[in-house]
């Protein structure tokens, strides 16, 4: 969790999830920063599994995959240890971000894009009433239903979408 929990490591695992491999000097150029501290923090990334080198490239142009397509944790997992609380809860906050990003580019772009994309692409809400077992349960379908959907062939029209499932209390002052 501490390994993850440091921006560029963030960015690095995020940039390789979205676009593939790659070396450290395509990364650093995408991300605006220098291939020094890209390697360092793939390196660490590489420590605890979260990236893995692949077979392309040769001596210091070592390409970089992400090791997974997806992470989650259970939060109380970190309860014990104030610093794993600390970095769970900058991550969540970073995942905040990187979404409310993606949804203003989204609307700065969206006209752009022809009129079967702007449809699909959406936003919505529900509020329900249940309990945390039942939550619990609705993230793991709703989970479920998107790992089908990432196994089936890309159609022609295909393109990559990024998909948040976000499971809170609607009114978080008014803890039990």
């Amino acid at each position: 969790m501490r390994v993850l929990a440091h921006p560029l490591r963030s960015r690095l695992l995020a940039a390789l999830r979205l676009h593939g491999p790659a070396n450290a000097t395509a990364l650093a150029e995408r991300l605006g920063t220098n291939t020094g501290a890209t390697s360092y923090h793939l390196r660490k990334l590489a420590e605890v599994d979260l990236v893995e080198e692949t077979d392309e490239g040769h001596g210091k142009q070592r390409f970089w995959a992400a090791a997974q397509d997806s992470h989650s944790w259970r939060n109380t997992r970190f309860d014990a240890d104030p610093d794993d609380r600390a970095s769970a809860s900058w991550l969540r906050r970073q995942q905040l971000t990187y979404f409310v990003e993606r949804v203003e580019s989204w609307e700065q772009e969206r006209e752009r894009w022809p009129e079967s994309w702007r449809d699909a692409a959406s936003m919505s809400d529900v509020i329900l009433e249940v309990d945390p077992e039942r939550l619990r349960e609705l993230q793991e379908e709703l989970y479920a239903v998107l790992l089908r959907y990432r196994d089936l062939p890309p159609g022609p029209d295909s393109r990559q979408v990024v998909v948040h499932v976000v499971g809170l209390p609607a009114e978080p002052g008014d803890a039990p």
